[in-house]
């Protein structure tokens, strides 16, 4: 019985060895650190969306003629090449009076085209003004062109990391570091939307000139973060 006691003794000892063992061991001079790499590129893709928006006593004679608008401005928009086309949002709701009296029915019918031409789009865009006004008109940089932007930043990014961690091992005058953590982030900038000039066009008579299109530039960034631990 005592040997069976010694025995049981003999395992718990061993078990918090073995725990003890598993703890991880004090870190000291750790230090968070952030570096990033950036780059400026064109934007090469264009968003637009146009709408028609009317009024009607007859909901359903208005949603007959917003459909028809929207068919036209499909048909035209898919005979353009290099453009891409598809439907947007199409509602219908009441129009009130005083004395919460229902007075008529407001619609509206939207398509959105997206294209990396812009010369391209531009003239679709003159076209269709002539029965739709402009919306919305977003430039940003594709995103194939984005993923080949931040895999060559994640190279820069890094280097940058490194350097930062040299400065801080030398002004701790350790004899080197060690990488606690570390992740990579990506993000990028794209200008606001044109409205004011979305505004101006939409304000245009019917034969609408072709808008001179810029794309602009946006700024990707890839930022690293991480935690190093200075060796003494």
């Amino acid at each position: 019985m005592r040997a069976l006691k010694f025995l049981c003794v003999g395992a718990v000892l061993l078990l918090a060895g073995n725990t003890f063992a598993a703890d991880p061991a004090p870190r000291y001079n750790t230090v968070e650190l952030q570096a990033e790499a950036q780059r400026e590129l064109a934007n090469d893709t264009l968003a637009a969306s146009l709408y028609a928006e009317l009024n009607d006593a007859n909901p359903a004679v208005l949603a007959h003629a917003l459909n028809k608008a929207a068919n036209e401005a499909l048909r035209v928009a898919r005979e353009v090449q290099g453009v891409r086309v598809r439907s947007g949002s199409n509602q219908t709701f009441p129009v009130y009076a005083k004395g919460n009296v229902l007075q008529g029915w407001r619609g509206r019918a939207e398509i959105r085209i997206e294209s990396k031409d812009f010369e391209a789009a531009s003239g679709l865009i003159g076209r269709l003004q002539a029965g739709m006004q402009l919306g919305n008109l977003v430039f940003s940089v594709s995103p194939e062109a984005r993923r080949l932007a931040e895999n060559e930043l994640i190279a820069e990014a890094m280097a940058a990391f490194k350097a930062r961690a040299e400065i801080v091992r030398g002004a701790l005058a350790g004899r080197g570091y060690k990488i606690q953590r570390l992740s990579v982030n990506s993000g990028h900038g794209a200008p606001p939307p044109r409205l004011a000039m979305a505004r101006a066009l939409a304000a245009a008579a019917p034969e609408v000139a072709a808008p001179n299109l810029e794309g602009g530039i946006s700024l990707v960034t890839v930022t690293v973060g991480g935690a190093i631990e200075v060796l003494e």
